[in-house]
């Protein structure tokens, strides 16, 4: 199962591709989506949409995660959020592919088995179970990566009682 995690943001949207094989993750590839500061909002949109569409035909995924919002204190930074996660759903969804959609708290379990642990604990955790040289960088590449992990763990549970 090849899968592309998305985690989502109007400045920068990390994407991760990784298969899930058995128990064996392989990494494929890692990156961000990036938009100008001073573009319009509508425009930063429309080039997330762009390169999520570019980036699901280049490497053809089977499913789809993406991070749900999570709203701590900004709401205006949460209804950005709301909107880029709008337009990666929306390519997905015209590719045809499932999405997934977890709380950092589902990938933080998924990742290291401790829906608490710490931005380090899941960034080292990612690099062991991909077999990288070196944690991910940028953060919101490893985040999608961590997504990407947390939508295979849910395939194949999902897979295994018959879904």
């Amino acid at each position: 199962m090849r899968v592309l995690g998305f985690d989502p943001g109007t400045a920068t949207t990390g994407y991760g591709v990784i298969e899930g094989k058995g128990n064996r993750l392989t990494h494929i590839a890692h990156g961000v989506i990036t938009t100008p500061p001073k573009q319009h909002f509508a425009d930063r949109l429309q080039t997330i949409f762009q390169e999520a569409t570019r980036i699901l035909a280049e490497f053809r995924p089977d499913a789809v995660g993406i991070e749900e919002i999570y709203f701590k204190q900004n709401v205006t930074t949460g209804i950005s959020v709301a909107q880029a996660r709008g337009v990666l759903a929306l390519a997905a969804a015209q590719h045809g592919r499932p999405i997934g959609e977890f709380a950092p708290r589902q990938v933080k379990l998924a990742v290291t088995g401790y829906g608490n642990a710490d931005k380090n604990q899941v960034q080292s955790m990612i690099k062991t179970l991909l077999n990288l040289d070196s944690i991910p960088r940028p953060d919101d590449a490893a985040d999608a990566l961590g997504i990407a992990i947390c939508q295979i763990h849910a395939g194949i549970f999902r897979a295994a009682i018959g879904e």
